[in-house]
């Protein structure tokens, strides 16, 4: 099967991947086949909106965390009531036929590999989907598959002798359906305190996580900020995993945290030890009955089809420097370590635009 050659191949249309196509065309870069530079984007969900489109139903626009408009084009006003998996996914498809970013989909890039030794050669991205398998050859390779499609599960003892419900926060709906259930929430960070709060309000909880959150009554202020991203960035520099969120920019007290506090539902317990049949095993030893197990435990990096290129490190990541990978320079990993956040994702995708535009022969940016 021959291989069709382009300039840059995005792999990811949520975030990061739209934000970097979005900087490409503005240097000049067409959907491919195009006369000048041009670009591919690939997308392997079947419809626009990125993770967006998976949240809980119950996740609201005036709740969400995180929000950042896609450069160029602001978010539309919303009710605060509206469902953010409603109104996200709706601006996501305008924002593609807007900057006419072409982004075909449903497609699933299995692996990206060397086409040959020529450090200077192309970086061959095999896909499968709706047209069948196909070949990309591209000089450039922006990775902006995030972490939806992996969620974390801890191994605990025990943990397949349990006889009630176990499920990850990729795959919670709403807290209707744990009616008259005592739910043991697992996690620290965003997601798990959110859910608490929620759930909380309709059946009985117990908050649980390996460490207890810090809380920092100040705000999460902007030299925070700046200190957390470095500390983000000389992790991924070392090629260490990257970092949850809550480990980089600690807790903060958020509204949703205030209310479950206030409700008396903010009380932490240090992790169990075991998972047994009608519930958990504490590390004090005590028992606490359980009906289900949330686990708010995150998401891992999605990029499992990197691996033919043999750049993760012994830690387990892959060495990056302001976007690009240190060990394959062709190759620029977005929404991944400092870039995680939605407005980092943003500066990713312009970073590694730029770079790419300067050493190709496209035109000035407009």
């Amino acid at each position: 099967m021959d291989a069709q050659p382009v300039d840059v191949a995005v792999i990811g249309a949520g975030q990061a991947g739209l934000s970097a196509a979005y900087h490409l065309r503005r240097r000049g870069f067409a959907p491919a086949p195009a006369a000048g530079p041009d670009m591919v984007v690939l997308d392997a969900e079947a419809s626009p909106g990125g993770a967006w489109q998976h949240r809980w139903e119950s996740l609201r626009m005036g709740t969400v965390n995180g929000i950042h408009e896609l450069p160029g084009f602001a978010v539309p006003p919303a009710d605060p009531a509206a469902s953010s998996r409603d109104v996200l996914p709706a601006y996501f498809a305008e924002y593609e036929r807007r900057f006419d970013l072409a982004v075909q989909r449903p497609v699933r890039v299995r692996a990206v590999r060397r086409a040959d030794d020529d450090p200077h050669g192309r970086l061959l991205i095999s896909t499968d989907g709706a047209g069948g398998l196909h070949t990309w050859a591209a000089r450039y390779v922006i990775n902006a598959t995030g972490t939806w499609r992996r969620p974390f599960w801890p191994t605990v003892a025990g943990q397949a002798r349990f006889a009630g419900r176990q499920l990850h926060v990729h795959d919670y709906v709403s807290a209707a359906e744990f009616s008259g259930a005592r739910v043991a929430i697992v996690g620290a960070g965003v997601s798990a305190i959110q859910l608490l709060d929620e759930i909380s309000r309709t059946t009985s909880t117990l908050w649980v996580s390996r460490r207890e959150p810090q809380w920092d009554a100040t705000g999460f202020d902007t030299a925070a900020r700046i200190q957390a991203i470095a500390g983000a960035e000389e992790r991924v520099r070392q090629g260490l995993p990257p970092g949850s969120v809550v480990s980089v920019t600690g807790a903060h007290w958020s509204p949703w945290a205030q209310a479950a506090k206030d409700r008396g539902a903010l009380v932490w317990h240090p992790m169990f030890t075991a998972i047994e049949e009608h519930g958990l095993r504490m590390a004090d030893g005590s028992f606490e009955p359980v009906d289900v197990i949330l686990w708010a435990t995150g998401f891992r990096a999605d990029i499992a089809h990197l691996s033919p290129l043999r750049l993760r490190t012994p830690a387990g990541g892959i060495r990056v420097r302001d976007t690009r990978s240190i060990d394959e320079p062709r190759l620029f990993l977005i929404g991944y370590g400092p870039s995680q956040s939605t407005v980092g994702a943003n500066r990713a995708g312009r970073t590694a635009a730029r770079a790419i535009s300067l050493e190709s022969r496209s035109p000035a940016p407009v």
